[in-house]
């Protein structure tokens, strides 16, 4: 191995160390809201009865959500136009502090109807920090990966999204236990989200310490920055953003389904105990992590757009045998039935984390990607919870969110049946590799060919 090649190798780790701490920290700070759900209705909806209660907690939780396209748009934009990396520092510092603001917040008892307006605020804080982590992330990764493992790498990034529910549902499992529930309601609840603020600090001291992506400091140099990234990734390049709006619906509702809604469908509708339901849930995050990476270095090898159509196709096809199985209600038949979610989840997540980002050119990639993205998150993923719920109400049937899953799949998968392989694909932006190849702009610095 060359000096060169072992100093570029370094580089390549430490941005994927400082972008996979700074995802986590991301997305710790996201997943304690829905665990604490059920404390959350108490404390906030008091008025209404328990299912009344736990629709409006999830509303809100839902109003997170909406606010992303907006974040997605405007940070998209300034992603494209002002670099990765200060947009990257920037939201895990907003994500900290409205996720520390909830723990501190008076409840309906102390303060009255200004408690759940003021929740409502915070999520939309946390929402719009939460549109451009993980394309920002996915980004920053692959624009400094060599072609050749630039899947498995995004994909070691990318799942580590899955392992702070994880960890949350883990803390919530231990102060459950150790604490009265009455100690547990008044104030345990609310140790996850103030955990927001330290952890908020070293995900940004990380990633102040890593260096901008080269795909942008190459156009920043040669002056091919997009001007007005919004207009130009409508104008030109909507049918990616079809088929990123596609594979997300699939990936935010599987994803959301397990992180924001089983717990609360398995405590409440099933009427399992709240250990159980943590344990049960760990463990199939927990599948999902370890096949993330694993789905993305396959794809390295068979594209990215084949792994795709495998993963959504199991997921569709183990939808409703999940579902009646977890209906048993026994702890080993819900691991089982969370675990084949989790796992058709992961052969999801691993192509489409670098797919999301190969779709687009580098001068309008943050936008497109998060756009399209974002938009399916709020549509599929934010309105999970809510729907499964309300879906169980209408019909009386606690597996009617598997038929909603079931479509969702079917006709993504009909949609990228026409998306083009994206795996070998340059991360630099197609201008000018153009001009390079015409012998153009000769003293701009070279680029390595890896990306």
């Amino acid at each position: 191995m060359t000096e060169t090649t072992a100093t570029e190798q370094r580089r390549v780790r430490k941005v994927m160390s400082a972008s996979a701490i700074g995802h986590f920290v991301e997305w710790f700070d996201f997943a304690v809201y829905a665990y604490a759900a059920p404390v959350i209705a108490m404390q906030f909806f008091p008025e209404f009865d328990a299912t009344a209660a736990l629709l409006s907690t999830f509303a809100v939780y839902t109003v997170g959500f909406v606010a992303r396209p907006v974040g997605a748009f405007m940070l998209g934009a300034l992603g494209d136009r002002y670099g990765r990396k200060r947009i990257l520092a920037s939201i895990i510092l907003l994500m900290g502090l409205s996720t520390t603001l909830i723990g501190l917040l008076p409840t309906y008892a102390v303060i009255g109807v200004a408690a759940p307006l003021l929740l409502v605020l915070l999520r939309i804080l946390q929402g719009l920090s939460a549109a451009g982590e993980t394309i920002g992330s996915n980004s920053f990764v692959a624009e400094h990966s060599p072609i050749a493992t630039r899947g498995r790498n995004v994909g070691i990034v990318y799942t580590a999204s899955n392992l702070p529910p994880v960890l949350a549902a883990l803390l919530v499992l231990g102060l459950t236990t150790a604490l009265s529930p009455d100690s547990y309601e008044a104030w345990g609840w609310r140790i996850p989200f103030l955990l927001g603020a330290p952890l908020a600090i070293i995900g940004l001291y990380i990633r102040t310490r890593v260096d901008e992506s080269p795909a942008f400091v190459e156009m920043r140099e040669t002056k091919k920055v997009e001007k007005a990234p919004i207009r130009a990734v409508f104008a030109e390049h909507w049918r990616a953003m079809l088929f990123v709006f596609s594979m997300a619906a699939v990936a935010s509702l599987g994803y959301y389904s397990l992180t924001g809604y089983f717990y609360s469908y398995m405590t409440v509708t099933l009427g399992l105990s709240s250990q159980h339901a943590l344990i049960s849930n760990s463990i199939a995050l927990l599948i999902t992590f370890v096949t993330v990476p694993i789905a993305a270095m396959v794809s390295d090898r068979i594209g990215r757009k084949r792994m795709l159509l495998i993963g959504i196709a199991f997921s569709a096809v183990i939808a409703l045998p999940a579902y009646l199985l977890v209906g048993v209600g026994t702890l080993g038949a819900v691991i089982i039935a969370q675990a084949l979610l989790g796992f058709g989840l992961g052969l999801v997540f691993g192509p489409a984390g670098p797919a999301y980002v190969e779709m687009f050119p580098a001068r309008v990639r943050y936008t497109g990607a998060s756009i399209s993205y974002n938009l399916a998150f709020t549509i599929f993923g934010g309105t999970a919870p809510l729907l499964a719920t309300a879906l169980i109400t209408w019909t009386g049937s606690t597996i009617a969110p598997a038929w909603y899953i079931v479509a969702v799949t079917v006709l993504a998968f009909a949609v990228l049946l026409r998306m083009p392989e994206t795996r070998s694909r340059s991360m630099r932006d197609e201008a000018i590799v153009a001009a390079a190849a015409k012998g153009e702009h000769s003293n701009e610095p070279s680029q390595p060919e890896r990306l």
